[in-house]
């Protein structure tokens, strides 16, 4: 463990980033398992719906540096051609 008082105040300030990257990431992950469980299930309605909401976390993953633009661009690239494919049907 840490013994200066700037090392321990990194060490809290770590404890707080981490647990709130971790929680980030984690909606991140549930939007896009809902989304992908709409598509799955050939909801149109719900799937583009779930599409907006998906995109509006991936968004916010990307200010709080959760993720890399470019993953995030991929990311709503592929949903949106599936999300087209289930419409299409």
């Amino acid at each position: 463990m840490a013994n200066h008082y700037s090392a321990l105040k990194r060490a809290r300030q770590t404890e707080t980033k981490t647990a709130r990257n971790r929680a980030s990431k984690s909606r991140l992950r549930g939007a896009l398992r809902s989304l992908r469980e709409a598509i799955a299930n050939g909801d149109k309605e719900a799937a583009q719906s779930a599409y907006r909401e998906t995109v509006s976390v991936v968004d916010k993953g990307i200010q709080k540096g959760v993720i890399h633009k470019n993953t995030a661009s991929r990311y709503k690239s592929r949903l949106s051609a599936r999300v087209k494919g289930v419409s299409a049907k």
